[in-house]
């Protein structure tokens, strides 16, 4: 039985409803629509118009623009027809808060409008209520007298409208009732959706969105398997992951969400929520529908599940046992691929964590050191620091002299047939499902199957090489193999964007799962080029193409929680709500915190995106007032009204009184 979408082996898209915004179709297997917010303020019609425009050009095919009270709403007439005018009829969206005057004001201007069922009509005064099932009842009656007005006005318009739960503002009604959940936050949409059945409106697209991509994922999944078990159809769906930051982090966490579900066939239209200029978020959503706009060659190879051998609604990291450093209950290891490589040398190592200080011999380790190095057929000619240690082929292996720190890798069954072996350590590579190795073809693997000293090393080389090995993970499982497994992911894209959201997608997509016991992130054919251009800011030589390598790795574990290497944060992007200038001051926050390893700070830019939605965030800087910050320590208010000229030295008391500062 498939639970959520229509295969776990095959791309395959959800079918969903149609709905029109405008001209524009969406749902219905129409191709994934590509949209972004506008940062300006909305009651500045030109500014708000000509970002309108940049985003447009980029390839937006909706424009979202805030409308937090009645004025704003109504001045979207002014920037819809000075849009007009200038040519443009791109659907515009307004994105409601707090207010129903506004958004039924929204409702008669543009093409759609968004509602929050965290904050509209429905009460966030963080409150623990325990309601009787009728004290329930009552309250979902009030929202339905609130909100059915909006449902009307859209029905009698054609506008359209999308259901927007976010994880960190869900209400106090359903915070009381189901908590900080994914199914809380499906219950949320599900109330507001099943008011607008009654009234025979079906023009609506629903979102799941959370800062925490597993959160975000597994609410989807409810979503979808909510609404096809009480409706028997699929809505459209809009893929977000909130808050996710700037640079290579906001690209990754957003790549490991959205692309997730995108691999799952998930997904009608998508937003990726930078801190940066709206129309810097285009080129990352085509990025990520690159993948699924070529031809699929004819799948099948990949044989469908027999029966789904984990939670896919549920976080639970596969059960292993630990070999060496890798499984178990360790966090997941890094292997870096230096085979390409002519020569490996001490500064080799720099870029993937080492660094290694002449006059006092000796190596310094950072906190994003990778585990493990590939080298293929080459003995290093140095002393290794005390922490790493190499892989290379068998022939290579038997002329290391420490056997301690070098390990041989087979290739598939070559690891039952093979005369000498580590007697602490061997990985074993496997291309999952490809043509010539059907599934009755794996059984070697009941052969090394519960071996002590067996890493399994799984990769595809078919075009659906995500679902193939998520498949020989429930292979593995269903044969009762708990070996340690690493990831092995390369890419055959050009560039370095490219490259990041593939690293994302397929990697972020199996951790998700709780799959993966380390990752080995490589390229193939052209894809190692003698330039790497990253994320369009800075050129770097072909050596550094393995720290930018190093650090995608790491930022995709610490993006699915699976193993923290730095501080994270959690910021929104600028909006016309936003109080100040959300990306210095976000760059400001970085360079005096970026070395508090494991510390979650928000960076939010009103308080409408403040207390709630900045979800499980240990410190929070939250704008309250034109030139006022609010700090937050959890949820709880610390100091309010804080001098923006002071807020970021304030965040650092705060940080120290709380124990969670330590000198750079």
């Amino acid at each position: 039985m498939q639970l959520y979408c229509e295969s776990l082996t095959e791309y395959k898209r959800l079918p969903t409803r149609e709905v029109k915004i405008g001209h524009l179709l969406l749902g219905n297997n129409h191709p994934i629509r590509v949209q972004t917010m506008t940062t300006t303020d909305t009651m500045d019609t030109i500014a708000t118009v000509e970002q309108s425009i940049r985003c447009i050009e980029a390839g937006a095919e909706l424009v979202r623009i805030t409308a937090p009270s009645k004025k704003e709403a109504e001045n979207l007439l002014n920037i819809k027809n000075e849009l007009l005018k200038r040519g443009y009829n791109t659907p515009l969206v307004a994105d409601i808060h707090f207010t129903p005057n506004a958004a039924e004001i929204a409702a008669r201007i543009i093409e759609k409008v968004r509602v929050n069922p965290g904050n509209y009509v429905d009460k966030k005064k963080f409150e623990q209520i325990d309601y009787t099932d009728a004290e329930y009842a009552e309250e979902i009656d009030r929202i339905r007298e609130r909100f059915t007005p909006l449902v009307r006005i859209c029905k009698e318009y054609g506008t359209a409208m999308r259901i927007g739960t976010n994880h960190g503002s869900l209400s106090d009604r359903i915070m009381s009732r189901y908590g900080d959940t994914p199914i809380g936050m499906v219950e949320s949409a599900m109330e507001f959706l099943r008011i607008a059945r009654a009234e025979q409106y079906h023009q609506i697209i629903l979102s799941m969105k959370a800062s925490n991509p597993q959160v975000m994922v597994q609410a989807y999944r409810l979503l979808v398997q909510n609404m096809m078990d009480e409706f028997k159809e699929c809505y459209p769906l809009h893929l977000g992951v909130t808050e996710a930051g700037d640079g290579e982090d906001g690209r990754i966490k957003s790549a490991i969400g959205i692309g997730t579900l995108l691999e799952d066939g998930i997904g009608d239209t998508i937003r990726v929520s930078l801190t940066e200029d709206p129309e810097f978020e285009i080129p990352v959503c085509k990025d990520l529908l690159k993948r699924y706009e070529a031809p699929r060659k004819a799948q099948g190879i990949t044989p469908p599940a027999e029966k789904i051998t984990y939670n896919p609604f549920e976080y639970q990291r596969r059960d292993t046992f630990a070999v060496d450093n890798v499984g178990g209950k360790q966090v997941p290891v890094v292997i870096a691929d230096f085979s390409k490589l002519d020569t490996i040398t001490p500064e080799s190592l720099q870029s993937i964590g080492y660094t290694y200080d002449e006059p006092s011999d000796k190596w310094n380790i950072s906190d994003a050191a990778a585990d493990y190095v590939f080298t293929g057929n080459k003995i290093l000619p140095f002393a290794l620091p005390g922490t790493l240690k190499v892989i290379t082929y068998p022939a290579t292996w038997l002329e290391a002299e420490d056997k301690t720190k070098y390990f041989p890798i087979f290739g598939d069954s070559g690891y039952v047939t093979a005369d000498a072996k580590s007697s602490l350590l061997n990985f074993v590579m496997v291309d999952c499902f490809n043509d010539e190795t059907p599934v009755n073809n794996y059984t070697f693997l009941d052969q090394l199957a519960n071996d002590p000293t067996v890493v399994i090393c799984l990769s595809s080389t078919n075009q659906n090489a995500m679902q193939s090995v998520r498949r020989m993970m429930m292979e593995l499982q269903g044969r009762k193999i708990k070996n340690p497994v690493v990831l092995i992911t390369d890419s055959s894209w050009q560039t370095p964007d490219e490259h990041l959201i593939h690293f994302a997608t397929e990697t972020g997509a199996l951790l998700l799962e709780g799959f993966g016991d380390g990752i080995c992130l490589g390229y193939s054919g052209s894809a190692l080029m003698e330039n790497i251009q990253v994320t369009g800011r800075t050129y770097l030589p072909i050596k550094d193409i393995y720290q930018f390598t190093n650090n995608t790795a790491f930022s995709i574990l610490q993006a699915t929680r699976t193993r923290i290497s730095k501080t994270e944060y959690i910021s929104c992007p600028s909006c016309g709500r936003t109080l100040f200038d959300l990306q210095e001051t976000t760059a400001k926050i970085r360079s005096v915190t970026n070395h508090l390893k494991g510390v979650k700070i928000a960076i939010m830019g009103c308080i409408v995106n403040g207390p709630g939605e900045m979800a499980d965030a240990d410190f929070g800087y939250v704008g309250s007032g034109p030139g006022k910050i609010t700090l937050y320590k959890g949820k709880e208010v610390v100091k309010r009204n804080v001098d923006s000229l002071i807020a970021v030295e304030e965040l650092v008391n705060l940080l120290k009184d709380n124990e969670a500062w330590v000198e750079p």
